[in-house]
């Protein structure tokens, strides 16, 4: 039990800091900054990643997750070109 609560609250605070970097990169979205956006994306893959390796969100969701704000990304590129 005190093992499962370990990893509740490591994944607690895994899941929030994902959801602080999500909204990270809205921001940068509807900002129409691309180059602060990349950059929020570059970290928000990173952290994606290193969450599905922990097991703490399928790696599928994580997959869909990045190829979804990537996605979002590059429809603002040209946008702002």
């Amino acid at each position: 039990m005190r093992a499962d609560r370990v990893r509740h609250q490591r994944n607690l605070r895994v899941s929030s800091e994902l959801k602080t970097f999500v909204k990270r990169f809205e921001t940068a979205l509807q900002a129409r900054e691309p180059a602060k956006a990349k950059d929020a994306l570059r970290l928000l893959v990173k952290k994606l990643d290193m969450a599905s390796q922990k097991g703490i969100i399928h790696r599928n969701v994580a997959s869909r997750k990045k190829a979804r704000l990537s996605r979002r990304l590059s429809q603002l590129a040209p946008a702002a070109a």
